[in-house]
């Protein structure tokens, strides 16, 4: 069997990282890829993280190859230190995502390509003297974030590297959106389509008072990108006032946002929630949306 050899990112790895990044996507939602493109772009900056991105002082990508072919790969990131960067980032390194194959009959050594690519990562992270150490399985896909509970290989290798879960679970859902509720109006009540922090946002009001939103993103990634997520959505916040709370304004709004969605072309949309708002879940639940995965937020290295 020719030795693994670990080694930094090569334009000529780029379908075969992607395949494999793919294959991990494919695990998680339905019907959604990213294209070589994409890939290619995220190594050498991520447009999607405004505010993260430019506090990113170094970014390296490396790679496990055996018999020519790449089986592994990882995208690391350096935060600077400086007093322009968060704080919660300052001097940090992280795993951006890491992607292997699980043990197969064909292949049954990939935990060993795990392992020594994630040794690699590790002495990379300790190279750059970074006060701390995260990961993430932050593929450049719409919904793929944290850890999804999907990639149980994935999340077996981090923790034989040291890494622990620190941080929040959230449960992300997918509904049809021709399941989506068609609730009438009530007399009184007007809901009003304008701009929103997060994509087209519907208010509904009453006397002259606002009493609940809903934001509805259609453009989860930028079409040059070439992401094949065609027909898909998500909601970038929903919110209603308490005292509204079990009058039925949520269902009234997604039908608001559905049927917009519909005349965009949009058949499925995604939600997401903490895993601790059962209020809000059993909202989306009933309303005809699905648990898709769960998705654990916040990994640090914390051996021993």
């Amino acid at each position: 069997m020719p030795a693994l050899e670990v080694r930094p990112f090569r334009r000529a790895d780029r379908d075969q990282l992607t395949d494999l990044g793919n294959a991990h996507v494919a695990a998680v939602v339905p019907g959604v890829s990213v294209s070589v493109n994409t890939v290619l772009s995220d190594l050498e900056r991520q447009p999607g993280e405004p505010v993260t991105d430019p506090w990113v002082a170094e970014r390296t990508t490396l790679v496990a190859e055996q018999r020519g072919s790449v089986v592994a790969g990882a995208h690391l990131l350096r935060y600077r230190a400086d007093a322009e960067v968060g704080a919660s980032y300052q001097g940090v390194g992280e795993i951006d995502w890491f992607v292997f194959q699980p043990p197969a009959s064909h292949w049954p050594d990939s935990e060993e390509a795990a392992d020594l690519l994630m040794s690699a990562c590790l002495t990379r992270l300790a190279r750059w003297n970074v006060r701390a150490r995260y990961a993430s399985g932050d593929l450049p896909a719409p919904v793929i974030y944290g850890l999804p509970r999907n990639w149980p290989h994935v999340r077996a290798a981090y923790a034989r590297a040291g890494f622990r879960h620190v941080g929040d679970t959230e449960v992300i859902l997918l509904a049809r959106v021709a399941d989506l509720p068609d609730d009438p109006l009530p007399p009184g009540l007007t809901i009003e389509r304008t701009l929103g922090e997060c994509g087209t946002r519907f208010t509904a009001h009453a006397d002259g008072h606002a009493l609940g939103f809903i934001e509805v993103g259609t453009s989860l990634e930028r079409p040059e990108r070439h992401v094949r997520a065609a027909g898909l959505a998500d909601i970038g916040n929903l919110h209603v006032d308490p005292a509204e709370h079990g009058t039925g304004l949520e269902r009234r709004l997604l039908a608001r946002a559905a049927d917009w969605l519909r005349l965009c072309d949009v058949d499925r949309l995604v939600a997401y929630e903490t895993e601790t708002d059962r209020t809000m879940l059993d909202h989306l639940t009933g309303a005809g949306f699905r648990e898709l995965t769960r998705t654990d937020r916040g990994w640090e290295h914390r051996p021993g």
